[in-house]
Order: structure tokens, then sequence, then C-alpha cells
């Protein structure tokens, strides 16, 4: 998804744009909060050469999110981590069966599937942060919503 950023341009909403910083206040979460929700998995930033993590507009939809889960629904990090383990990326990315048997995201119940180290063909060369599973959580829905939209 593409919008327009005021000087005509179009600029993707997953481009790497904004610093910690910035995200920090955009989002209105705590810079240690940012680290620690990196640390944990549940955000994937992208990380330049130098070593300095640069966010796009989807990270801070879903650092809104996340504040949502923590305050609202009263989870925290581990349970949010445990709700976002829990969807079928196989089933969204329509995987077959032979390649989900060698998928760490299929076997593993613990993390999801962004952080699994073994990935089906399917995932394999993709970047998760473009990813349709891993931006499920930026709409902030309930999840069995969710997986009513996309697994049918």
């Amino acid at each position: 998804m593409k919008m327009e950023n005021g000087n005509d341009k179009i600029v993707d909403i997953t481009s790497p744009i904004f610093t910690l910083g910035i995200t920090s206040k955009l989002s209105d979460t705590p810079a240690h909060s940012l680290r620690q929700y990196i640390d944990k998995g549940l955000l994937l930033p992208y990380t330049t050469k130098t070593g300095r993590h640069l966010f796009s507009q989807v990270d801070i939809a879903r650092l809104k999110c996340i504040k949502a889960h923590l305050n609202s629904e009263g989870l925290n990090i581990a349970g949010i981590k445990a709700m976002y383990s829990l969807i079928p990326c196989w089933a969204i990315k329509k995987c077959a069966i032979e390649e989900r048997d060698n998928c760490d995201a299929y076997l593993s119940t613990g993390t999801p599937c962004w952080e699994a180290s073994n990935k089906s063909f399917a995932c394999m060369n993709d970047d998760c942060r473009e990813c349709e599973v891993y931006r499920i959580p930026e709409t902030c829905k309930d999840l069995k919503s969710l997986l009513r939209e996309h697994i049918q």
C-alpha cells in the first residue's frame, strides 16, 4: 500500500523512514519499550549497516496495537507473542503439506513465523516485514476475526 506524503511523492507504508526517537513520539511508546519489543520479536525494524533501527508507518500502527493489547486487554509481552505465534501462516500463505513438515513456523508453538529459522519455500526469500502474515496484527482486530477473514 502506498500513500502520498504531501510533496506529491508516493511513499510505501512499509518503507523504513522513521528513527527510533521519531517512532517513539509518533506511537507514544517509550524508546526502551521499543527496544524491548524488538528483543522479544514483536517488532522487526529495518537495521542499517551502522546498527541503527528504522521504522515504517506499518511499525507505528503495529506499536499502537501492541499498546492496546497491553493496556486495554491486559496482555503482557509474552501473551502478545503467544497470540502472534498462533497465527497459522501456512494456511494464510497456502503452503503445501510437504513444506509445512520442514518449517519451524508450522512445528513451533512458541514463536511467530517471522522468527522461524527454517522456513518453507514459500517464505524462504521473503522479507518478513512486508509479509501479509507479519502485517496482520497492525489492523489490531481480535485474532478470531482476523482468522475468519484470512482462512476460508
